[in-house]
């Protein structure tokens, strides 16, 4: 029992860290637009839900409370489009690593309205179902456990490959950087003498004309 609850633990805890999940609750007032970025590495699972809160329950939703949602890429690609809905989903793997930003636009109406919404955005393991995995494999609840535990250790070697490479492009990034600003310093110090030797030269010969010297 102890030995279970530890890797029962261990899951929370790399869930915790290899995953991302992001469930809130904002307004948005007519005319407006409202957009949430996720940061996502590529070939990364992404989830997505979100809906509109009924202010008033057992009636419809009236017009005045659709909204257009759009997810696109960092490179500016469209992953999900919906236009003039009151709730939606999208679910798609990414192609590529950035910034990948939600946006909910509310459409101008007189006199304005404030909507509500609710948004669920998971990545990663977060992302898949679990509960679907274990009811369709008819797996025991352990070996449920260390399935998705043998999910989140893979995530987490992934996320450390990740994390090398973008700091082997920062090294490269400042060793560059550094070699140009060396190149700058020196072509700085080098106009400098020549200037300064030029004005000693220009000097030089107007007191030899003057007679000076």
């Amino acid at each position: 029992m102890i030995q279970r609850s530890n890797i029962l633990l261990l899951v929370v805890i790399l869930g915790f860290i290899s995953t991302q999940v992001e469930s809130l609750r904002f307004d948005l007032q007519s005319g407006q637009t409202k957009c949430i970025a996720e940061d996502i590495k590529s070939h990364a699972m992404t989830i997505g839900k979100y809906h509109i809160v009924n202010p008033n329950e057992g009636y419809p939703l009236p017009d005045t409370h659709k909204i257009t949602v759009r997810v696109t890429s960092t490179y500016g690609n469209t992953y999900h489009q919906s236009d003039n809905v009151v709730e939606g989903n999208f679910a798609f793997e990414t192609a590529e690593a950035g910034d990948y930003m939600t946006c909910f636009f509310a459409a101008d109406h007189k006199p304005p309205v404030t909507v509500t919404l609710d948004f669920d955005w998971k990545t990663g393991v977060a992302a898949k179902d679990w509960t679907s995995v274990a009811k369709k494999g008819s797996v025991e609840v352990m070996e449920y456990e260390l399935k998705k535990m043998y999910e989140n250790v893979q995530s987490i070697h992934d996320e450390m490959f990740f994390l090398r490479e973008r700091e082997a492009e920062m090294q490269e990034l400042n060793r560059s950087t550094n070699s140009k600003m060396a190149w700058m310093t020196g072509l700085s110090i080098l106009l400098c003498l020549s200037v300064a030797g030029l004005q000693v030269w220009h000097l030089k010969t107007f007191f030899e004309k003057k007679k000076l010297i």
